[in-house]
C-alpha cells in the first residue's frame, strides 16, 4: 500500500493544484507576482528571525494555521481581536494556548510598507505555516494564493475543534466534515511532530485513567511512568508538559514511530495506531519519511483551500477589521 501511496503522490498534487487554480477563490502560487513580489521573502525572514529568539515558533505557527482553517476555513478569523461586545475564537478555550500572534503583526506590518493594502492576513498565515515547516527541516510546496481575510470570529464555534482526546473516529467525522479524508487526517496529525504539550491535555492517561488501569494501557510502560514524573498530582507547575515528538524541533517522521512503540502524548494521536484505516498510514509514514513529506505537502494544500474567504476583505491590520 506504502509504494502504491508513493506512486500516487505527484499525480495527486499535479490535479491539487490543477483544481485549486480554478476555485472560486482562484487560489494561484503567482497571485502577488505582480502587485508583491518581494512578499515571500519579507515573510521567511521576519519568521526565521522570530523563530532564532523563540524556538516554539514554528510549532505555534503551524497549529495557529490549522485552528484557523478548521473553523471558518482559512480566513484568518483567529487573528481577530474580542472586543466589547464579542468573544473571538483566539480567546475560546482551545485557542487560550495559541500564542505568537506577533509574528504576524510583524510580518503583516513589513508587507503594509512594501504593498500597502495587497496581501491578506490569511495568505500571510498560508505562507508562514508553509515556511515553518520548510525551515524546520520539512518539505516546501508552493502556497495557493488569493485568501480574503474574514469579518467574523466567535469563541463558541472553537468547540468543533478537535481534542487530544478525541476517538480515531470522532477525527475521521471531523476532518470529513471539511472535506479531508482519513489519509488527511493521519498526514496533517503528523504536524504534531513539531510541538508541546502542558499536562492538562494528557495527565488523565497517567493517573487514574479508569477503575481497571491507573495508566492507559495503551501507553509505553516506561514512557508513561516519565510523565507521571513530569506531571504529578497535584502539579503546581503551569508550564509542565511533554514534547509530542523526540525531535520536536525537527519536522520529521519520529512522531509516527512514537506512536507505533506506544509513545504518543494524545489520546487521540495514540488512537491512529488502533483504527484499522488508520494503522497503516501511520505504519508507512514511519518507515518512509520521503513518503510523510509529500503527502503531507499536498494535505496542507487541500487544508489551505478550505472555504470560508471568498467575501472577505484585505485587513491592513490582522486584529481588526476595517
Amino acid at each position: 500500500m506504502a509504494s502504491l501511496l508513493a506512486e500516487n503522490t505527484f499525480p495527486l498534487i499535479f490535479l491539487l493544484l490543477t483544481i485549486f487554480s480554478s476555485s472560486k477563490a482562484e487560489l494561484h502560487a503567482h497571485y502577488y507576482d505582480q502587485t508583491c513580489p518581494q512578499l515571500e521573502k519579507i515573510i521567511s525572514e521576519t519568521v526565521l528571525s522570530a523563530s532564532i529568539h523563540d524556538p516554539k515558533v514554528p510549532a505555534r505557527i503551524l497549529r495557529m494555521f490549522f485552528h484557523d482553517c478548521f473553523i471558518r476555513g482559512c480566513d484568518a478569523s483567529i487573528l481577530l481581536d474580542s472586543t466589547a461586545t464579542n468573544q473571538a475564537e483566539k480567546d475560546g478555550p482551545p485557542n487560550i494556548s495559541v500564542r505568537s500572534f506577533y509574528v504576524i503583526d510583524e510580518a503583516k506590518a513589513k508587507l503594509e510598507q512594501a504593498c500597502p493594502g495587497i496581501v491578506s492576513c490569511a495568505d500571510t498565515l498560508a505562507i508562514l505555516a508553509r515556511d515553518v515547516v520548510t525551515m524546520s527541516g520539512g518539505p516546501y510546496w508552493n502556497v495557493l494564493k488569493g485568501r480574503k481575510d474574514g469579518r467574523v470570529s466567535k469563541a463558541s464555534d472553537t468547540v468543533n475543534l478537535p481534542a487530544p482526546t478525541s476517538t480515531v473516529d470522532q477525527l475521521i467525522q471531523s476532518f470529513a466534515k471539511r472535506g479531508l479524508g482519513v489519509k488527511d487526517m493521519v498526514t496533517l496529525s503528523g504536524g504534531h511532530t513539531l510541538g508541546f504539550s502542558h499536562c492538562s491535555s494528557f495527565e488523565a492517561r497517567v493517573h487514574n485513567f479508569s477503575s481497571l488501569h491507573s495508566i492507559d494501557p495503551r501507553l509505553d510502560t516506561e514512557f508513561a511512568l516519565d510523565l507521571r514524573k513530569k506531571c504529578p498530582k497535584p502539579n503546581n507547575n503551569q508550564n509542565a508538559g511533554q514534547f509530542l515528538d523526540s525531535t520536536a524541533s525537527v519536522f520529521d517522521n519520529n512522531y509516527y514511530k512514537q506512536l507505533l512503540a506506544g509513545k504518543g502524548v494524545f489520546s487521540s494521536d495514540q488512537s491512529l495506531v488502533g483504527g484499522y484505516r488508520t494503522r497503516w498510514i501511520v505504519e508507512a509514514f514511519a518507515r518512509d519519511q520521503s513518503l510523510f513529506f509529500k503527502e503531507f505537502a499536498a494535505s496542507m494544500l487541500k487544508l489551505g483551500n478550505l472555504g470560508g474567504f471568498e467575501n472577505g476583505e484585505v485587513r491592513l491590520n490582522c486584529r481588526i477589521v476595517n
